[in-house]
């Protein structure tokens, strides 16, 4: 395989959002909560925990690697020949909270989870502010 061939690509989403890192935290370790906005899972918090995402067109297999409370979060996501790593990033601001999801881990050979996953993200990031909207 070329250098090329091997590179990798990330999806991006950033956005400011009113309200403070404890809340949106919860919007994104609480299974309940989570299958509001993405997909149904079984998630949890711990760093080794294996869980799947479900949905009608599938299922995700993912870990979590990383847990840092109200600050980020990074697990695996593992759909077919995608191997690939969500890492949510949490900063607080003066009016909330800058909200950052990376998805990394794309190959050049794989424009559809790419071009997917660049469609999806902003689609259940609005989902996401709409159940923290909700929540009390």
């Amino acid at each position: 395989m070329t250098a090329a061939e091997t590179e990798t690509r990330s999806v991006v989403v950033e956005r400011d959002v009113p309200f403070p890192p404890e809340k949106i935290w919860r919007a994104l370790t609480q299974p309940h909560l989570i299958a509001e906005w993405l997909m149904k899972n079984e998630f949890k918090p711990a760093v080794g925990h294996r869980f799947n995402f479900s949905a009608d067109w599938g299922a995700v297999d993912c870990e979590v690697r990383a847990v840092e409370p109200n600050r980020r979060l990074a697990y695996t996501w593992d759909a077919g020949e995608l191997k690939s790593v969500v890492t949510w990033t949490l900063a607080p601001t003066s009016d909330g909270t800058r909200l950052r999801m990376e998805q990394s881990g794309f190959r050049r050979d794989q424009p559809r989870f790419y071009g997917g996953a660049k469609a999806g993200w902003p689609l259940y990031l609005e989902k996401l502010e709409q159940v923290l909207a909700k929540m009390d």
